[in-house]
C-alpha cells in the first residue's frame, strides 16, 4: 500500500508538495520509487493571482490557462488551484504542425494535447505557448480510463477530454423484446474516438420510453431465450459493423430473482465477443459486502460478473444525488469501503473505479421525497460561488469541497461538488488498490481539474 507524505511549506497547508513512496505492489512497481506531481494551492485570504503566480514561479496566465478559472479576479478563499510549471515549452510559428512539434521534442501529438487541451478542441493559434513537458513529474503507472457521453455531447469539450481517455462510452443503445436493438446516433462519435486513438465502447441498458432503467425489460429478455439470443446476435453484428471495441453493460435495478439470469446473459455476450475479439464491460452497483440488500444491489455479484467479464466499473459515486440529502457525490470514505470490498473478490486488474464529473446544488431546508437537487458540472459550481462571493469549505472526511449561499430571494442553498483536492484524493486510490483505472461518469461537461490530476499521476492507455 503506497505511503503518503506530506511535506508541508512554511506558508502552511495553502502550498502542498506532495510526495509518495510506493513499495512493490502487483502493478509494475518493482523498485522502490519517490515522485513529485502537481501542486495545489488552497486560496488564502488577501491571495491574488499575481502573489500566487510569484510563489510557484510561474506565470498567472498559465495559472489560469490550465485551471480555466472563471474568477481569477475574484478568488475564493479555501478554492483549490492546480499549479504545474512548465519545463520545456514551444512558441508556435506559422507553418507549425502537431507532426512536426512532436518530432521535434521526441514527444506524441497525445501528450501535447494533454498538456495544452485546448489545442485538441480549436487547433495550433501561432504565438501560442504550448507545454511539452513539465518540471518534477514523474508518472507512476499506466492506467485505463473510460469516460460516458451522451451523443449530443458538445464537440469542443469531447475533443479536449478524449486525449485523457482509453475507452468512450456512447449512452446508449436499449432493446426490444424481441431483442432488437434501439440504436443512437454514433457514427460521427466512433469517427472522433478514433481520431484520437480512443475506443468506442457501445453501453447497453433496459430503458423505458421516459430513459429510466426498467426492470421489467431486463426480466422479459431474460426469460425469453429467443430474445435472448437474437439481442446477443445483434449486438456482435452491430459492434463489427460500426468499429465498437467491445460493449458496456449497464444494467441497473435488475430484480433481485433476476441475479442468476443476468450473470448468465453477462457470461452469453462476453462468451460472443470473446469469438471477436472484443472485450465486455459491466457497471455494478457500490456494493460494501455481498449481503447487501435491495433492488440497486442484489442481482449485482461481484464475484461471478468479475470473474466473466473482462473489466467492471464499480459506480462509487451519488451518494449525493438529486432526491436525497445535500452530501458530496463520492465521499472519500465510502469509495473506499467499496473498493476494500470490491478488490477481495474481483481480480483488481480488472476494476475501474468510477469517478464522478458533475456537481449538486439543493435548496434547504432538505425535506424527503419534496426537495431536489440542480445538477451542474464543477466549473458552473465554482462560478456559482463566486457569483455570490461565499467561501469554500472542505470536508475532511470526505475529501469534498462545498459551499453555501443564499438567493436574492433569500432561499439558503449548499452546493457539493469537486476540486483539484478531491480529485487528487480520489484518484490516488488507483495504486493503492492497484486498480486497472477510471471510469468517469460523464464528461458532457469539461472539468480541468479531473484531467490536470489524472495526467500528472498517469500515463493514460491509448488503443
Amino acid at each position: 500500500m503506497p505511503i503518503q507524505l506530506y511535506n508541508i511549506s512554511p506558508l502552511g497547508r495553502q502550498s502542498i508538495y506532495y510526495y509518495e513512496v510506493l513499495i512493490c505492489c502487483g502493478r509494475g512497481y518493482n523498485v522502490m520509487a519517490e515522485w513529485r506531481v502537481m501542486q495545489i494551492h488552497v486560496v488564502k485570504a488577501g491571495d491574488t493571482m499575481t502573489s500566487i503566480a510569484n510563489q510557484y514561479g510561474v506565470s498567472a496566465e498559465r495559472i489560469i490557462i490550465e485551471n480555466e478559472l472563471p474568477n481569477p479576479d475574484n478568488l475564493l478563499v479555501g478554492q483549490s488551484i492546480g499549479i504545474r510549471v512548465p519545463d520545456v515549452v514551444h512558441t508556435v510559428v506559422q507553418g507549425n504542425t502537431l507532426t512536426g512539434i512532436a518530432q521535434i521534442y521526441n514527444t506524441t501529438i497525445t501528450q501535447i494535447f494533454q498538456n495544452n487541451p485546448q489545442v485538441a478542441a480549436k487547433g495550433l493559434v501561432p504565438g501560442e505557448v504550448l507545454v511539452i513537458t513539465y518540471a518534477n513529474e514523474a508518472k507512476i503507472d499506466t492506467v485505463v480510463t473510460n469516460g460516458y457521453a451522451y451523443p449530443f455531447i458538445d464537440r469542443s469539450v469531447l475533443r479536449k477530454t478524449l486525449p485523457f481517455l482509453t475507452y468512450l462510452s456512447l449512452f446508449t443503445y436499449g432493446f426490444t423484446a424481441t431483442g432488437e436493438l434501439i440504436p443512437i446516433e454514433d457514427e460521427e462519435l466512433i469517427a472522433l474516438a478514433k481520431e484520437f486513438g480512443v475506443a468506442p465502447i457501445m453501453v447497453l441498458a433496459p430503458m423505458d420510453a421516459q430513459g429510466n432503467f426498467s426492470s421489467e425489460s431486463a426480466h422479459t429478455m431474460f426469460t425469453n431465450p429467443q430474445a435472448q439470443t437474437n439481442l446477443v446476435t445483434n449486438l456482435v453484428t452491430t459492434l463489427q459493423a460500426k468499429g465498437y471495441a467491445g460493449i458496456d453493460i449497464d444494467f441497473e435495478f435488475i430484480l433481485p430473482e433476476d441475479k442468476q439470469n443476468f450473470i448468465n446473459f453477462v457470461t452469453a455476450v462476453n462468451s460472443a465477443l470473446d469469438k471477436v475479439g472484443l472485450i465486455t464491460l459491466v457497471a455494478l452497483a457500490p456494493k460494501t459486502s455481498g449481503e447487501m440488500k435491495g433492488l440497486l444491489y442484489e442481482a449485482h455479484d461481484y464475484a461471478a460478473i468479475g470473474a466473466v467479464a473482462d473489466e467492471v466499473l464499480l459506480m462509487t459515486y451519488e451518494w449525493g444525488y438529486t432526491y436525497g440529502p445535500p452530501m458530496a457525490t463520492s465521499p472519500i470514505n465510502n469509495m473506499r469501503k467499496v473498493l476494500q470490498y470490491g478488490v477481495t473478490v474481483i481480480d483488481p486488474d480488472k476494476i475501474l473505479m468510477g469517478t464522478p464529473n458533475y456537481a449538486y446544488d439543493w435548496p434547504l431546508p432538505f425535506v424527503q421525497g419534496t426537495t431536489s437537487a440542480q445538477s451542474l458540472g464543477n466549473q458552473e459550481a465554482l462560478e456559482r460561488a463566486a457569483n455570490n462571493g461565499v467561501p469554500i469549505q472542505f470536508d475532511e472526511e470526505a475529501q469534498s469541497p462545498f459551499y453555501n449561499y443564499t438567493t436574492a430571494e433569500g432561499v439558503q442553498h449548499v452546493v457539493w461538488f469537486d476540486d483539484v483536492r478531491s480529485m487528487n484524493a480520489k484518484l490516488r486510490l488507483i495504486p493503492e488498490f492497484k486498480l486497472n483505472g477510471s471510469g468517469v461518469w460523464q464528461v458532457m461537461r469539461y472539468f480541468p481539474g479531473l484531467w490536470m490530476v489524472m495526467s500528472s499521476l498517469y500515463i493514460i492507455t491509448k488503443v
